[in-house]
């Protein structure tokens, strides 16, 4: 990869990136530091990346760094033992996009991640399971399982009534 390549990668994908990360770890400060992190080992490794596979490299890369930040400030939540009862809501608000938000904010991360990668991004389940290095049996279950929670926050919340 070319500077010229690198700069534009930078203006081209820095921020998708930012935004999946900021959506998935709500803090802007350590969004910022992960997106800058992944755009300084970009540079380092420029002359190895083709810039044809920059966009799916600087997601992995991204999901990685955050993976990490989560887990040293411990707040990973191990997915088979979690409690989804927490997504249970009483008040009521007619604002949709508020309450998914909400909804959002409460599944664990590599849930919330990977359905960020899917219906936002748009990624298929086997870019998913490259960037999250996770299997494709384990990202379409972490998708449905993360679905199905998002459905029942909602229709606690009273949005779908």
């Amino acid at each position: 990869m070319t500077v010229k390549e690198y700069n534009n990668a930078v203006r081209e994908f820095g921020d998708h990136v930012y935004r999946f990360i900021f959506r998935s770890i709500k803090d802007s400060h350590k969004a910022d530091d992960i997106v800058q992190d992944t755009y300084e080992k970009l540079w380092r490794c420029v002359t190895e990346i083709e810039y044809a596979a920059v966009k799916s490299w600087l997601f992995s890369t991204a999901y990685n760094r955050m993976i990490d930040v989560i887990r040293k400030d411990s707040r990973l939540v191990d997915v088979e033992s979690y409690d989804d009862s927490s997504l249970y809501a009483e008040e009521n608000s007619s604002d949709l996009n508020e309450v998914l938000h909400r909804a959002l904010e409460k599944l664990p991360a590599v849930q919330r991640s990977v359905i960020l990668l899917r219906d936002y991004e748009g990624y298929n389940y086997k870019e998913i399971s490259e960037i999250a290095g996770l299997s494709e049996a384990q990202v379409k279950t972490y998708i449905f399982r993360g679905r199905v929670a998002l459905r029942n926050y909602l229709v606690k919340t009273s949005v779908w009534q």
